[in-house]
């Protein structure tokens, strides 16, 4: 029986206004090896990049792998810890009785993701002088300044 890859990968996302122009970052660091990445969307909100920072992360493993991932969103940390994004399918994409679930598609990757990887999630405090969120950070806001951002797609 082989072991999983080890691998780490902090986020973050960023939105000028809220919604807004957003962005992502992405560090993936494995043995060594380091992998950064970003992308941004025109009229977005924060939560979805937050969250989209990890589906692009995991995406890029080309095989099962153990991911402690690291991201200064508590939205994304308690929605996956305390099991609400799971809760929210099951209730057919509902919050409650009355209000749906934000960000349905991009939870639904995400947990699809999640059923594969082995993922430990890791909250950071922002700005608070870790480098690689830093990093993200950076790369997340640079993106969100590109020209022509393309539409978020919901």
């Amino acid at each position: 029986m082989s072991s999983l890859k080890e691998v780490i990968i902090y986020t973050d996302g960023a939105c000028s206004g809220n919604p807004g122009p957003g962005g992502y970052g992405v560090v993936l660091l494995y043995k060594g090896h380091r992998k950064e990445l970003s992308g941004g969307f025109r009229n977005t909100t924060n939560n979805r990049m937050e969250i989209l920072a990890a589906i692009v992360g995991l995406e890029q493993l080309k095989e099962r792998c153990s991911v402690t991932l690291y991201t200064d969103s508590q939205y994304l940390v308690n929605a996956i810890e305390q099991g609400w994004a799971k809760k929210w399918r099951a209730n057919g994409w509902m919050r409650n009785k009355k209000e749906p679930a934000l960000n349905a598609d991009l939870w639904e990757r995400l947990l699809k993701l999640l059923e594969y990887h082995q993922v430990k999630f890791v909250w950071v405090r922002g700005h608070a002088g870790n480098p690689e969120n830093e990093r993200c950070d950076r790369l997340a806001v640079e993106a969100a300044r590109q020209p022509d951002l393309p539409p978020d797609i919901r």
